[in-house]
């Protein structure tokens, strides 16, 4: 794992409608990361927040299908141009959220540097809705599709370029709550998920054994996209779109040590914390001990 990190705050609020998960990086930070990872010996560059726009009153009175879009896309450009410096200075991008839209930038930043980035997708939901068949026209719903080339070409085209990730190299780890549009869409493309059914059938080792093989034998570089929600509600309550019946916080810790002791993870998010709804700053402390697992960090 590369010992240099960058860490980026993206307030985020805009790809959905409950308030509070713009505060997510500062929970996160105020649970310990930096410190945990300068325990274990990691370089760290905290950079601090990028900047969010607000809509103003004339824009949120606008019925546009997408919510706040001219807003996300402006705060994608700045977060894809961002960890796009930091991986050129050769440090590992660890991005804190701030809703899911914000992987819409950090992958246009990332996949830059690679020819078959792989995406391991840690959630409870697919975001693989689009302005066709998202039922919300909430953004945070629709990351992995924008970054898969579907929807309209202002988020698919973030720095310039779409896609930014090939279907074949993505695995959708948790799934439990998928639209019609989106089991449409894995169904067509074959998209590897392995929902919690079959985490239940096989159980999680197996499933992070699966996926690491399969991903090492097709990529060039790893990001890991978790969203706080692939866990149970009861382990990580801090979360604008609770599933019950989601991984347990063991069981997310064993897949953070299995990504760990593969050695190939070169960036990674961690997003959807949202303080308000949170329970003492219980899920911003899951984050950082799921972040301390996934750089390695061990009992003995």
């Amino acid at each position: 794992m590369n010992e240099n990190i960058s860490i980026i705050g993206v307030p985020m609020d805009l790809g959905q409608c409950r308030r509070g998960v713009d505060m997510g990086p500062s929970a996160i930070r105020y649970a310990g990361v930096i410190e945990r990872l300068e325990q274990l010996k990691y370089d760290i560059d905290d950079l601090g927040d990028i900047s969010i726009s607000r809509p103003d009153r004339k824009q949120r009175e606008q019925k546009n299908k997408l919510r706040n879009l001219p807003q996300v896309a402006e705060a994608n450009e700045e977060l894809g141009k961002m960890v796009d410096e930091e991986i050129k200075k050769q440090r590992f991008p660890l991005i804190l959220g701030g809703d899911h839209s914000i992987a819409i930038g950090s992958l246009a930043g990332i996949s830059k540097h690679y020819e078959n980035l792989g995406v391991i997708w840690y959630d409870a939901h697919g975001d693989l809705n689009s302005d066709k068949t998202s039922p919300s026209g909430n953004i945070h719903g629709m990351p992995l599709a924008a970054n898969l080339g579907v929807g309209i070409e202002r988020l698919t085209h973030i720095l310039g370029y779409s896609p930014k990730i090939k279907p074949e190299n993505v695995v959708i780890i948790g799934a439990r709550c998928l639209d019609p549009g989106e089991k449409d869409y894995i169904r067509d493309l074959g998209i590897k998920v392995y929902t919690m059914h079959e985490i239940d059938l096989m159980g999680l080792p197996k499933v992070m054994a699966e996926t690491i093989d399969y991903l090492e034998a097709r990529t060039d570089g790893l990001h890991l996209s978790l969203d706080l929600d692939g866990l149970d509600p009861s382990e990580a309550p801090g979360v604008g779109t609770p599933v019950i019946g989601g991984l347990t916080y063991r069981e997310s810790h064993l897949a953070m040590e299995m990504l760990a002791e593969s050695n190939l993870l070169t960036s990674a998010e961690f997003v959807e914390v949202n303080p308000i709804l949170d329970d003492k700053n219980k899920t911003a402390s899951v984050a950082v001990g799921l972040i301390g697992s996934l750089f390695g960090e061990k009992l003995k």
